[in-house]
């Protein structure tokens, strides 16, 4: 079984790679902890970096500047993640983009993507793992509005420095459990006994890469799904090659449009 260590070895060395059809030039938009990962995972990968955009450097969003690349990455915050998706669109560049916190205006920006002809693939989550989950997490939502029995709680746990509390990884997962147990009508970032409400309990301590876990409770056992990330590499590496995909494509793309284009080549 292949694993996801595998999705991050050189360029030459990965059938992976097979979607990156040209070494890339990209630009780096948040250039902190998570923009020297993606750095790093970029160079083994083969692919450069010509422009690097931090906090306070905004005026090298001009479009002149993002034309250098190939292709953008966004790891921002969720005060400054429209503008720089808006940005990449209108100079015609495509964007990946991983920042959580802004799901008021993913709508226009999807919109923008649209009226531009441009590219925008956006995900809260780019580990591979954690989409796994989210397709898991779907599937036990079926079975388990059959069983009423059952109660559903999520608890998620971040680095203190995340600024969205639920995380967009839990809020995925709760629009994913709504969508498929009927008897879930919202979600609160707080416990609750509503049998009607998903509660998110979120926690922010240390350094903590990211960890979520679901369970499903009843008087006669608890079932969990978890998922917790060893660091911020496998995030890195998901985007690295979200970005060779929409490369040469059009759209608003998803984490699901990529895995499906891995699983057919398989």
């Amino acid at each position: 079984m292949r694993s996801v260590r595998s999705f991050c070895v050189p360029l030459q060395n990965t059938g992976i790679a097979r979607m990156s059809v040209t070494v890339m030039k990209t630009a780096l938009i948040g250039y902190g902890t998570m923009g020297h990962e993606i750095e790093r995972v970029l160079r083994e990968r083969g692919h450069t970096v010509v422009l690097t955009v931090d906090a306070g450097e905004e005026e090298k969003l001009a479009a002149t500047s993002l034309r250098r690349a190939d292709v953008a990455i966004e790891f921002t915050t969720p005060g400054t993640a429209f503008g720089n998706v808006a940005a990449c669109l209108r100079a015609g560049i495509p964007v990946v983009c991983g920042t959580t916190g802004w799901n008021d205006r993913l709508d226009e920006a999807r919109r923008l993507c649209r009226e531009t002809d441009g590219t925008l693939f956006w995900s809260s989550n780019f580990s591979v793992g954690v989409n796994i989950l989210f397709r898991v997490s779907e599937y036990l939502a079926r079975i388990m509005d059959r069983f009423p029995e059952y109660s559903v709680a999520m608890r998620e746990v971040h680095h203190t420095r995340k600024k969205d509390a639920p995380s967009g990884t839990a809020v995925t997962l709760a629009e994913g459990i709504m969508r498929n147990m009927e008897r879930t009508m919202e979600w609160v970032n707080h416990e609750t006994s509503d049998s009607a409400a998903l509660g998110i309990v979120s926690v922010r301590e240390g350094d903590v890469a990211g960890i979520h876990e679901i369970a499903y409770e009843s008087e006669a056992d608890t079932v969990t799904l978890r998922h917790e990330a060893k660091g911020r590499r496998g995030f890195a590496c998901g985007a690295v090659m979200a970005a060779e995909f929409a490369l040469t494509r059009r759209g608003v793309l998803t984490m699901d449009d990529m895995l499906g284009h891995i699983m057919r080549e398989r």
